[in-house]
């Protein structure tokens, strides 16, 4: 089960997940996570920089956790997905 201090990248525009972010620290969180899978991985590095260097400079990353998801297509068969996970601490 997945904690309530993460945000997970998509394809919205990068300052709609840098907004979630600073939410989840005004609201008391001391760590966040960033989770991002596939093409969305190079959005999530570009939410996280965003974060650190307009709007928290204080922010720092304290872990990075890379790896691979192994997902069911309908079309195309089982396919491996690379994932991504930034740790944030305000």
């Amino acid at each position: 089960m997945e904690r309530s201090n993460t945000v997970f990248i998509g394809r919205k525009p990068v300052l709609n997940y840098v907004l979630a972010c600073m939410t989840l620290f005004k609201s008391g969180h001391g760590e966040i996570v960033v989770k991002a899978r596939g093409r969305s991985i190079s959005h999530a590095v570009d939410v996280v920089e965003v974060l650190r260097n307009r709007f928290m400079p204080n922010a720092e990353v304290v872990k990075i956790e890379i790896g691979t998801e192994r997902i069911e297509t309908d079309d195309r068969g089982p396919t491996n997905v690379s994932t991504i996970g930034i740790h944030v601490k305000a």
